[in-house]
């Protein structure tokens, strides 16, 4: 089929001996995400998921067995004392909301670990510029950050110094968002938590686990002093099937703070219907392992076939990885744009559209995005987007399968070969 997407004959033997040289890589994925997948099973036994817990429920959704069980699945398959699973969450940062608000209090104080968190958050926190209405900053609860190291990684003698009983919370982004300083692993994370509650033994140790899921055999909220991490279904962890939706998951009087939060003080997880969305929430996670491997399998084979054509990358193909996301650095505008056109091109969906940097609310910049997804916006689905602005660094993720997202990877350096940005 590489003749019928015109995918040069030279690009495919570079293709041919990136896939034969990633065997061993590709392999270790595998078995993480084997692991991963007999835990998804293993955690729909424990639940004893039945046909009947797939069922509609309406008005205030009482006794919706569904919406419960699915609760246990998760926190089962995350190692979890708890977990709330809704189709309501809207997106990752609205359920990154939910969990900051059902925790803190007026006069709270977080301390950011990880510099500064991804630009959607800002606006929830209050950043200077970014004072959005009913922002934490409204509500009195104060907010400070730690620069990472010039490298990119935790400086972990800064928290020793900075992290105290004032601060009510420490935050982790486990992901990179778009910066260029690498994602955090599970260990990382436990060593930062390790940290915080020596020196504040209170403190809850939140985790932004998007893009993290089924990456490791772990999660973050498996190792002692983390408390609570949340995510979006439209991500890893919904398999690319969950049509919406996030999940927290944690200690179980965190959680359930957070389930007051999203519906009433009072009646929290007991009410919410679920209007028949449970099959495919059951199945995404079901999914969710497999379709995470493939993903990453995906980044490897793009970082080793952008690493072969003179591009860095990171994570090196040889690294271990922490999220799905795999960063390009290719260096011109044009083959930033180029590169997303290609990505558009390999996508199931509105493959005949064509990417257009355009102007973003909150960026500096324009921004180019590639996806043609089941899901409007699913990043679990191969994607690709950047701010243009150098070192015009593409930041790729998702493919529900490796193979159409190796064949996507290769239709985007096709697309730079074609505009005559790309020499073989």
């Amino acid at each position: 089929m590489y003749e019928y997407f015109q995918i040069d004959p030279k690009l495919q033997a570079l293709s041919q001996e990136a896939e034969r040289e990633l065997a061993p890589q590709f392999e270790r994925v595998e078995e993480i995400q084997r692991y991963n997948q007999q835990k998804m099973l293993a955690a729909f036994h424990q639940a004893g998921v039945s046909e009947s817990h797939f069922a509609a429920s309406t008005g205030y959704g009482y006794g919706d067995r569904g919406r419960d069980v699915l609760d246990q699945v998760y926190a089962a398959a995350f190692g979890a004392e708890d977990a709330l699973v809704r189709y309501n969450f809207v997106s990752g940062t609205h359920t990154l909301t939910v969990a900051l608000f059902g925790v803190l209090r007026p006069g709270d104080k977080i301390l950011c670990v990880t510099g500064r968190p991804y630009d959607t958050i800002q606006g929830v926190i209050g950043l200077e510029g970014r004072e959005e209405p009913g922002c934490l900053k409204e509500f009195g609860i104060g907010y400070e950050e730690l620069d990472l190291l010039p490298n990119g990684a935790p400086d972990y003698q800064a928290m020793e110094e900075r992290i105290s009983p004032q601060y009510k919370m420490i935050y982790i982004q486990r992901s990179r968002g778009y910066s260029l300083r690498p994602s955090f692993s599970v260990d990382q994370i436990a060593r930062m938590a390790s940290i915080a509650k020596r020196k504040a033994p209170e403190c809850i140790v939140f985790v932004d686990n998007c893009y993290g899921e089924f990456v490791e055999q772990e999660e973050p909220v498996q190792r002692p002093g983390v408390d609570l991490m949340a995510g979006s279904l439209i991500k890893n962890p919904g398999g690319g099937i969950a049509p919406t939706g996030g999940y927290i998951a944690g200690r179980h009087d965190l959680v359930e703070q957070c389930a007051y939060r999203l519906t009433t003080p009072g009646t929290g997880r007991e009410i919410g219907c679920t209007l028949g969305h449970n099959r495919e929430l059951f199945l995404g996670a079901f999914h969710a392992p497999h379709v995470a491997g493939e993903a990453v399998k995906t980044a490897v084979f793009a970082a080793h076939l952008f690493s072969k054509l003179g591009y860095g990358v990171t994570p090196g193909p040889e690294e271990d990885r922490h999220d799905i996301i795999q960063v390009i650095e290719l260096q011109k505008r044009e083959a930033l744009i180029a590169f997303c056109k290609g990505v558009q091109k390999g996508a199931p969906v509105d493959s005949f559209v064509v990417p257009e940097p355009s102007p973003m609310p909150g960026y500096d910049c324009d921004v180019i995005m590639a996806a043609g997804a089941f899901t409007l916006g699913a990043s679990i689905e191969l994607s690709a987007d950047a701010p243009l602005r150098e070192p015009y660094a593409v930041w790729l993720q998702g493919a529900l399968n490796y193979h159409s997202g190796q064949l996507g990877v290769l239709l985007a350096a096709q697309e730079m070969l074609d505009e005559g940005l790309l020499q073989l």
